[in-house]
């Protein structure tokens, strides 16, 4: 029998408090106002000195609620905060005696974990503030307070539930506004069922996304499940604390908190450890792991370390407008991390002669320069030159074979006598593909840096949902048959011998051969090339997932071996587009697909410099017309960021369909460093590359997005059998052994899975209809859903594999028009399953499962409302552009056909907010609306109750309770009604106020039902 979620509770209680310096037990803080009044007595306790002996007064205390309330308007905003300066978060606060001015209370010190000022507390069954009479009230089950403020938020559910039911009710109770007020501090969630443990960290409740939910594993990459372990591993003290202190990052371009994985927290110890030791050492984590997120924190602690004098983040001159570069400056604009922009290598000096211990972001290229001049006759044996040779610098480096070189690498060496390395990388270099001998330089990762410090193999990262495997299809434009053709015509070898050769030995002899005897490479024409974009317009739909919500599909990169083939490639797509030759189809289910865009370098002085620039010129053109934009020859940094924006879509305007990219050519570059999550495909038409180049491009793909995106997807159009062997090698040397967990599996074995789910389907309900039959009978319908959601997700997966393309649906026994029928019984089944039955067994079957690929697309109030939130403006925004958006005034236009009410209100918003976007900054659509939405309905019930002489609290349970045909049983007031409407019989009146109510909840569901 499953444990009581009650008991849970108290395990867990026990737990957290049992032994010495942990969390203390504060039974008596179960509301608002205890909670409000053991915040106040913690910020008197701690700041006695700065009170001057002087507790806070009410008076006092009212400016501090205010400025609490204004912090925690959002996690974001509170996080902001708490980052505070230099680690520690203060309040403002002008005495009531005006002779005392302005002082500055401490409220939170990341600087005194587990010690000092700080102080662990742990309640439960808090219950939330009701907003009005109608509102709902809500228990809360166990909450952690640091220094008397809420910061991790526990919700469980026993072993008869899934776990993502503690996720749904969190989402559930941020949108009725209940992590409002001091609850706003809350700045991670923790869910679990008792056997499955997750975390996340804090976000409105339309922004937390089940894709971002962490189960924690220990050093060894072991998993920790069970809640009662995880609190051990994460919610001890100093862990809890370090959690959200020092491995929280903020991103002020994403307007985020970010939560470290368990391997990046257990990467930076190890760092922490090493550097205690004096000693060296590389981070091997794999690519789309969050690497910069990594040695970003690492950065930031290692200068927290005494004895370091400073921390040098390293990056090249080439990387400026990369997303390196980005991410950084979007993390430290509230951290203690400068990170150097300009040119000015006098400010760099400046910066290392100083005694702050702050961490430097620099390139490559102004190191060297000071090493130059500091190693010269001149100033080798100055007082400066003493300083910096004598300085402990740790210095840290991302991609860190791309960054700096062996011979750099020495020469800072020798320069900084004292200093520390460590490099991060997600494909190191073993004795297997280890580099070209050069004198006695390092030719391997841990030659360079020293010992491996942590690893998390792609292996490891797929097994904590970190990351997802590639499926890989390979579409050659040569076939087996031709290639044994051409052997023979060019005398490669006879025709038994070809025949028995294998197949990556085969490619590559007549291949050599082709090019000795015609002098090109035999995929270099544009036959192939043709071939490569009719396919990837017209074939691989399923893999774009075009048919998703608009601004949902997926984008691609084409990588080729050469700027002139890219161009050659952009100027075929565009002709292919030009000469309508874009399917129907295609047309059909994405109007303006496909939007093309190229990048490359581009030189000044090389042969191809003119040639390449004029290209470029025409490109640069198109891009600008597209998206109306003005970028130029002598503004392409800027266009690349702007490239890079797009493709990234992290930002609100760019997850409008009108903003997006489909396609982008490349040679090299985004191939490495570049962290697109809707980028979901890499097509290739290049040879094989080296071992850490092949995981580096195809790591492209695999960045976790939404919930459709199953795997990276590659295509590679050329020389199939090099590239796999190429790949299978690259897999097994960067995933610890094995490469099976890494790749998608096989056509074949999809295709079986999903004939063996709709197999099963059909024997629960052999059609929809059938389903009907079932109704009433629970157990038979959790299998039917059960059933039904495994035929949904295997219909998408199928659909993004080639052997797709010249198959139906028809082919496995079913058309596409009865797999929605189905879908449509599903919703039924489920409604019915979510109905509480007295002694019933507990519900065994996700009910909160999302149809991903069986449905029609569409336009409902969440799209909608998603669309709007892209619109609102960040919390530090102070100048909007105008707002014109006529796709979401037509949305809602749709809308209003279905759901008059409910468009009422969401376009009264959309206008509201046209008007005066600054007033909502910061804030969450979805939020803003629900609000609206309750207070709408408030009112409603308010007038009926006041017109009809009823109880609230009788109307709203029949609101909540009713079904089409029920008997009402209204309690009401027929002497109170009869003083203002005379001549009305109590048979009447009755009649009436059952006929009044049932037109109330007409009027009022289609805001709740939506």
């Amino acid at each position: 029998m499953a444990q009581s979620e009650v008991s849970m509770e108290w395990a867990l209680i026990k737990q957290l408090t049992g032994d010495v310096s942990q969390w203390t037990y504060r039974k008596d803080i179960v509301d608002e106002e205890s909670l409000w009044a053991n915040f106040r007595a913690k910020l008197n306790q701690n700041n006695l000195a700065v009170l001057d002996g002087e507790p806070v007064t009410d008076a006092e205390f009212h400016q501090i609620r205010e400025y609490m309330l204004d912090v925690a308007k959002t996690p974001y905003k509170a996080a902001l905060w708490l980052a505070g300066e230099n680690g520690e978060a203060v309040i403002p606060l002008t005495r009531e005696d005006a002779a005392k001015g302005t002082i500055h209370l401490m409220a939170v010190s990341n600087r005194e974990i587990a010690g000092g000022r700080s102080s662990y507390e742990v309640i439960n069954q808090f219950v939330s503030d009701k907003q009005d009479d109608d509102d709902r009230e809500r228990r809360f089950d166990v909450t952690l307070l640091i220094n008397g403020l809420p910061m991790i938020h526990i919700e469980l559910k026993n072993q008869d539930h899934p776990y993502m039911d503690a996720f749904r009710q969190i989402k559930k109770y941020s949108l009725e506004g209940k992590f409002r007020g001091i609850f706003g501090m809350v700045q991670m969630f923790v869910i679990s069922n008792g056997s499955n443990t997750r975390y996340i960290a804090a976000d409105t409740g339309s922004n937390l996304n089940e894709r971002f939910l962490t189960s924690w594993v220990n050093k060894n990459n072991e998993p920790v499940e069970n809640y009662l372990e995880f609190a051990k591993e994460v919610l001890r003290i100093p862990e809890a604390h370090e959690m959200v202190g020092h491995y929280s990052v903020v991103d002020a371009e994403r307007h985020k908190l970010i939560l470290l994985r368990p391997y990046q927290v257990h990467a930076i110890e190890a760092v922490k450890q090493s550097s205690q030791r004096q000693e060296s050492g590389f981070v091997w984590h794999t690519t789309g792991s969050g690497k910069t997120l990594t040695s970003y924190t690492v950065a930031k602690n290692l200068i927290l370390i005494p004895g370091i004098d400073k921390t040098i983040f390293l990056i090249d001159r080439k990387d400026l407008d990369q997303q390196t570069s980005i991410s950084f400056k979007a993390y430290a604009e509230n951290d203690i991390i400068d990170v150097d922009e300009t040119d000015n290598v006098h400010d760099l000096l400046q910066k290392l002669k100083n005694k702050d211990r702050v961490v430097i972001v620099t390139t490559i290229q102004k190191m060297q320069i000071i090493m130059k001049r500091y190693n010269s006759e001149v100033k080798k044996d100055s007082a400066t030159a003493k300083r910096l040779h004598g300085m402990c610098i740790a210095f840290v480096v991302d991609e860190c074979h791309r960054t700096v070189t062996p011979e750099t690498q020495r020469e800072l060496q020798k320069f900084f006598s004292n200093s520390l390395w460590y490099g991060f990388t997600g494909t190191p270099i073993f004795d297997e593909n280890k580099r070209q001998r050069k004198g006695d330089l390092a030719r391997t990762t841990e030659a360079l840096y020293g010992p491996c410090l942590h690893n998390y193999t792609i292996k490891e990262a797929l097994h904590n949902n970190a990351v997802l495997g590639f499926q890989i299809d390979y579409k050659d434009s040569v076939s087996h048959d031709q290639l044994l053709e051409l052997g023979e015509k060019l005398q490669v070898a006879s025709a038994d011998e070809l025949a028995n050769m294998e197949p990556d030995k085969l490619e590559e002899k007549v291949f050599a051969a082709y090019y000795k005897n015609v002098g090109t490479d035999i995929y270099d024409n544009d036959n192939h090339r043709r071939g490569v974009v009719k396919y990837i317009i017209n074939k691989a739909a399923g893999k774009f997932r075009l048919n998703a919500p608009q601004g949902e599909a997926y984008e691609a990169i084409l990588t080729v071996p050469s700027i002139e083939i890219a161009q050659r490639y952009y100027q075929l797509f565009k002709e292919f587009i030009a000469e309508g030759n874009v399917s129907a189809s295609i047309r059909e289910k994405c109007v303006d697909f496909p939007k093309i865009a190229i990048t490359y370098t581009v030189t000044e002085n090389d042969e191809d410099s003119l040639a390449n620039q004029q290209a470029m010129k025409e490109s640069l053109a198109d891009y600008n017309e597209m998206f109306g934009t003005k970028f130029a020859l002598d503004s392409l940094q800027a266009y690349n960021t702007n490239l890079n924006d797009r493709l990234a879509r992290k930002k609100g305007r760019y997850k409008q369909r009108k903003e997006q990219l489909d396609i982008v050519i490349v040679v090299d570059r985004l191939l490495t460093g570049f962290d697109a999550p809707p980028c979901a495909i890499l097509f290739v038409d290049r040879p094989p590359m080296a071992p850490q180049n092949i995981i580096q491009a195809f790591s492209r793909t695999n960045r976790i997005f939404d919930k459709s995106k199953r795997y990276g997807m590659v295509v590679i159009f050329q020389r199939s059998a090099q590239y796999q062997t190429a790949v299978d090698g690259a897999l097994l040397l960067y995933s610890n052994g094995g490469t099976k967990e890494v790749s998608a599996p096989t056509f074949a074995e999809i295709e079986k899975e999903f004939q063996d789910a709709l197999a099963e389907l059909k024997s629960i309900a052999a059609t929809p209809e059938a389903v009907e039959t079932i109704m009433g009978d629970r157990s038979a319908m959790q299998k039917f859903a059960k059933a039904f959601q495994k035929v949904d997700r295997l219909s998408g997966e199928i659909q993004v594999y080639q052997e797709w393309e010249d198959k139906e649906f028809s082919d496995y026994g079913i058309v596409k028009e009865s797999l929605t029928e189905y879908g449509g019984k599903y919703h039924n089944v489920i409604e019915e399953l979510k109905t509480p039955t007295s002694d019933e067994e507990s519900v065994v079957v996700d009910i909160g499962y999302e149809i991903e690929n069986i449905r029609s697309v569409t336009i409902d109030y969440r799209y909608i409302v998603s669309l709007i939130q892209n619109y609102m403006p960040g919390e530090d925004e102070l100048i909007v552009e105008p707002i014109e958006d006529t796709a979401i005034d037509g949305h809602i236009e749709k809308l209003r056909e279905t759901n008059p009410a409910l468009a009422d209100v969401i376009g009264g918003f959309w206008e509201d907010m046209k008007k005066d976007p600054l007033k909502y900054k910061g804030l969450d659509a979805m939020t803003v609306i629900e609000t609206r939405i309750e207070e709408i309905i408030a009112q409603q019930i308010n007038t009926f109750t006041k017109e009809w002489c009823a109880q609230k609290k009788d109307v709203l349970a029949i609101l909540n309770t009713f079904r089409k045909g029920d008997k009402i049983s209204l309690v009401t007031d027929y002497e109170a009604y009869k003083q203002n409407h005379e001549g009305v019989s109590k048979l009447k009146y009755n009649r009436k106020a059952k006929d009044a109510v049932i037109e109330l909840i007409e009027k009022i569901r289609p805001l709740r039902e939506k």
